[in-house]
């Protein structure tokens, strides 16, 4: 069969594969190292002062730091290390040889799209699985030893339960699971026909759903008349499909949820009519978004560094670092105007952007 032939890989594509992955790894983790070396020394004083045990702060902090930033840097190093091998293949000859041998520039391009693939998958999987887990853990960690805040209370929440039912919170204190000033309309055919009132409503964590009001009222509207229940001292037990984290949204909330559990509770929150999910929606595409710009950067790099200039590799990385920071930039750039186009395109946009520029690089590349 020989359409077998097209995913064998020869030599060549074993040869620039571990070469591309041997580089990327070893650059990132050199930086990962550097990173966290100037992280301990910036909070050691914070870690003595709060009297951090040292096993929570390698387990709990700093392996789970580590896989945040080395997700972080994945593109920038993508990008580096194409342009550093290639560059080096390129001053010495050996592109050259490669050509005059019969291969082709889309062939050469290959075992790089191979390996970018490899990272592309990797890099999904850890920011979709397994750095939101790692990312709690440490938030967790600074929350109880760097005195980093949770939001703890809101106010003037509003709420839509189900597509007939509203719930209103004028205040809502998390240190005692308690909101003030209840209320929870139900309507039929968009007629009011019941009206509840409570001075508090608190939570029950041990009983997921389950709110208790207290000095409640409740009003049961019909045609031709009106049913009134209310008590002062008997608290009243009400199953609302509502909780604390519903509304409570610390910064950075959005990086502790895996993939599945972030579009849950994105498309959730939408039902209920909340508004505040600009920063949950960026995330979930970014996730994507990233793990394709491995293959973009990479036909980029290939196209830059595959050509033998004068001087070495260094115009080429020069081009490569600048266009790398400038992709990050404008990654940060898009998602702060998320509020003024489509989540997915404000997502989306740097890799639109820089596949245009991927395919001009890639038709100018030598031949």
């Amino acid at each position: 069969m020989k359409w077998l032939n097209h995913f064998k890989l020869q030599r060549l594509d074993r040869y620039i594969i571990k070469k591309f992955l041997g580089t990327y790894f070893f650059s990132l983790l050199l930086i990962i190292i550097v990173i966290i070396v100037f992280d301990y020394n910036e909070k050691i004083d914070k870690f003595v002062n709060s009297n951090a045990p040292m096993s929570e702060i390698i387990l709990d902090y700093y392996a789970n730091l580590a896989p945040y930033y080395a997700n972080t840097f994945s593109a920038l190093f993508v990008f580096i290390s194409v342009i550093y091998f290639t560059s080096k293949l390129a001053n010495n000859s050996e592109i050259i040889a490669m050509f005059s041998s019969g291969v082709s520039f889309s062939r050469l391009i290959k075992p790089y799209m191979i390996a970018a693939g490899v990272i592309s998958l990797l890099t999904y999987l850890m920011s979709a699985f397994i750095i939101p887990n790692g990312t709690a853990t440490r938030l967790e960690f600074e929350q109880k030893y760097n005195r980093k805040k949770k939001v703890e209370m809101a106010n003037d929440i509003q709420l839509k339960i189900d597509d007939n039912t509203i719930a209103f919170i004028e205040r809502y204190e998390n240190r005692n699971n308690t909101g003030w000033r209840f209320m929870l309309d139900k309507f039929e055919n968009k007629k009011l026909v019941s009206h509840m009132e409570a001075r508090t409503i608190t939570y029950n964590p041990d009983r997921p759903g389950v709110w208790t009001a207290r000095h409640w009222k409740i009003r049961e509207l019909y045609d031709d008349r009106e049913i009134i229940r209310e008590s002062r001292k008997e608290p009243l037990d009400t199953l609302l499909r509502i909780e604390p984290s519903d509304f409570l949204i610390s910064e950075g909330e959005q990086e502790t949820m895996t993939t599945p559990a972030l579009g849950e509770y994105i498309d959730k929150q939408k039902k209920r009519g909340i508004a505040n999910t600009k920063s949950f929606e960026i995330e979930y595409h970014k996730r994507l978004a990233m793990s394709f710009a491995a293959f973009i950067l990479t036909i980029i790099g290939v196209s830059l560094s595959s050509k033998k200039v004068k001087g070495g590799m260094g115009l080429s990385l020069g081009i490569g670092l600048g266009l790398s920071f400038s992709y990050i930039l404008f990654q940060g750039i898009s998602s702060a105007f998320a509020d003024k186009m489509p989540v997915a395109l404000a997502a989306w946009l740097p890799n639109i952007i820089y596949s245009i520029i991927a395919i001009v690089l890639y038709i100018k590349a030598p031949r």
